[in-house]
């Protein structure tokens, strides 16, 4: 059985199926069945998935366009099947979510969400530059839908923004992609990685800042992050918990799966920048996240400074750095995903997302407020929480390269738990907002249900970080040998 064909095809099937049948009910039930499906066909990654090896595993390939030497090729390693899983879950949370939120072209909504997911799966699972282009390209339409449609006031300049700022970085992503199809004759990741001899330092170091464009807006990195806050503030729920849990993870996967083991010599040029840069990101975003008066922008500002971290940690090309990089994606893909989906919960009820608004919701919802808690804490870095262990290891290999950056680095952490204290104090304590009375605040058992995988998984990873850490060090291992690193 094609496993990885299966996992991209199912939520595919399913939002064909949801534009063939009328019913809008019917729709947000084959959407769920098809979110589960395919986080159930996902169970081989975990229980056959060799995690000693750093080859690519259930591979697949067929011929696709010989004359260009491209190849229907798909396959995962250690560090891919983490975001397959982690897009799989976040997929039918983001079905949950929308159950009751979403009243208007309900078919379309849901058939969006599915071709997104289809999207992020077999970006994951591509293990050729051109499929990858492929999947990166298509993941921008659904988002682009769910945040123009079914968006805020301001959705048409926040779809409009993203379009222009991802499509701008795609287009350098392109010509990089046809320069190394000229020079190797084929696009396979592997084959790319073992030939980066045939390229030149500078044609290495032009095709790194090439790819950079693009994935710089992915992440997003600082200077090029501005399209974030309006998508995130302006997007529904499902399309915040898709774009913070996964589009802003294909960056620095991109990263990963490309930059260092096809330029060794580019990312070696680059790699003060990204470093200064990534520092850069984590303070300032602490910066501007701590005068945010609307909470999705704060968590969006909040999410420039947590990917600092990430590439931080890729850019220290050591081991401890790289591999907490990595953990530290998943991380933030199940906290920002919860923080997110916890706004919009209560913003059903409130219809405002202004700090202001709120005040002692902890009277009227203590359930709601303790997993709000919960996820809050574990965004800080808090001991036997998930994001504790990745910024260890993160800032570790920082003082590895140089103390500077890891004084800083440390000093976002602060700036961190600064802004969530204070973000949590000023929506959950005090007395309650006089505006408040007379709502019911508290959550439904849908929707308990809804966070507590995102709650299990923080508690989980917290205190057994090498559930991830386990897939990621043959890959990593591999990928440091291979001419890249210090």
């Amino acid at each position: 059985m094609p496993l990885l064909s299966t996992l991209i095809l199912l939520p595919l099937a399913g939002a064909l199926a949801i534009c063939l049948l009328p019913s809008e009910r019917l729709a947000r039930w084959i959407a769920l069945a098809a979110t589960v499906a395919t986080a159930v066909a996902a169970a081989p990654l975990v229980t056959d998935f060799d995690k000693s090896s750093a080859a690519l595993q259930f591979t697949e390939n067929h011929e696709w366009i010989p004359s260009w030497g491209i190849d229907y090729g798909l396959g995962v390693d250690g560090i891919s099947v983490p975001f397959i899983l982690l897009a799989a879950l976040l997929s039918i949370l983001c079905v949950s979510v929308s159950w009751t939120a979403i009243r208007t072209r309900v078919r379309e909504f849901h058939a969006a969400l599915l071709v997104a997911e289809t999207a992020m799966i077999g970006l994951f699972c591509a293990s050729n530059l051109f499929l990858f282009f492929v999947f990166w390209e298509l993941i921008v339409v659904p988002l682009f839908l769910l945040i123009g449609i079914w968006g805020g006031p301001g959705r048409v300049y926040a779809s409009v923004k993203f379009l222009l700022f991802t499509l701008a970085g795609s287009v350098l992503m392109l010509v990089g992609m046809i320069t190394l199809l000229d020079v190797f004759g084929t696009l396979d990741f592997r084959a790319l990685a073992a030939g980066h001899e045939q390229l030149s330092g500078t044609q290495q170091a032009w095709l790194f800042g090439a790819f950079l464009a693009a994935f710089a807006v992915k992440v997003p990195m600082f200077p090029v992050h501005t399209w974030l806050p309006n998508a995130h503030t302006e997007a529904p729920t499902a399309g915040s918990v898709i774009l913070a849990g996964i589009l802003l993870k294909m960056g620095g996967y991109g990263f990963l799966r490309l930059s260092l083991p096809v330029l060794p010599e580019g990312t070696e040029l680059f790699t003060r920048p990204m470093l200064v840069a990534s520092v850069v990101a984590i303070v300032y975003g602490a910066y501007v996240t701590l005068v945010q008066t609307d909470i999705k922008r704060l968590i969006a500002y909040s999410s420039v400074s947590h990917m600092g971290f990430v590439t931080l940690g890729i850019f220290t090309l050591t081991s401890r750095g790289v591999e907490g990089g990595i953990l530290q994606m998943i991380n933030h893909g199940i906290l920002s995903g919860a923080l997110f989906l916890c706004v919009g919960m209560i913003y059903e009820r409130t219809h405002t997302r202004e700090i202001a608004d709120y005040g002692g919701v902890v009277r009227k919802a203590p359930i709601y407020c303790t997993l709000l808690a919960l996820f809050c804490l574990a965004t800080t870095g808090m001991p036997g929480l998930n994001s504790f262990v990745g910024e260890v290891l993160i800032i570790s290999g920082a003082f590895e390269i140089d103390g500077l950056l890891g004084a800083l680095a440390i000093w976002g952490v602060v700036l961190g738990t600064i802004y969530l204290v204070w973000l949590f104090y000023r929506v959950v304590m005090g007395e309650l907002n006089p505006t408040l009375e007379g709502k019911s605040l508290e959550l439904g058992a849908r929707e308990v249900a809804t966070l507590l995988p995102l709650a299990i998984a923080a508690i989980a990873l917290g205190l057994y970080p090498e559930c991830v850490l386990s897939y990621l060090r043959a890959p990593v291992a591999e990928l440091l040998s291979s001419g890249v690193g210090p």
